[in-house]
């Protein structure tokens, strides 16, 4: 009698690691590995001969991951906010290498790549050839600079 409650917490384990696939990690894996700790519970208490062992080892399992791991785990799986591509140039120095001139765009150098630039709405000073300015922003494919 008693193996029919492994068998539900092993069915209950795979429903809930299967709900974690299907949503993909929306859970942060905590569907998925409290799942598992269900599913390897019931199969303890399958091997014993006990649902009781089989409820408790699933229960213990799940305390443990809870308590120990968890906060190691979410350490791990978070994602970083790095600014790539044309989002890491806002706040670099770059090199006029075309005269800028309000209502005027010029070039300029950031790292090996030659940008389109437009001043800063607020500044109204030229800045010529060999001058280092900051982009502040983008608008398409121009730099704003000041």
């Amino acid at each position: 009698m008693s193996n029919w409650v492994n068998w539900v917490v092993i069915i209950l384990g795979l429903v809930c690691v299967t709900v974690e696939l299907a949503l993909g990690v929306l859970t942060g894996f905590d569907l998925a590995l409290v799942g598992a700790s269900l599913a390897v519970g019931g199969a303890i208490g399958l091997i014993v001969g006990s649902g009781t062992i089989g409820l408790l080892a699933a229960a213990i399992l799940a305390l443990v991951y809870f308590s120990v791991f968890r906060r190691w785990l979410k350490a791990k799986l978070q994602v970083k906010d790095q600014p790539s591509n044309v989002d890491a140039t806002v706040g670099r120095s770059a090199v006029v290498t075309k005269r800028i001139a309000p209502r005027e765009a010029g070039l300029v150098k950031v790292g090996a790549e030659e940008w389109r630039a437009e001043l800063g709405q607020t500044d109204d000073s030229t800045r010529e050839i060999g001058a280092v300015v900051t982009v502040v922003g983008i608008e398409g494919v121009t730099l704003k600079v000041r």
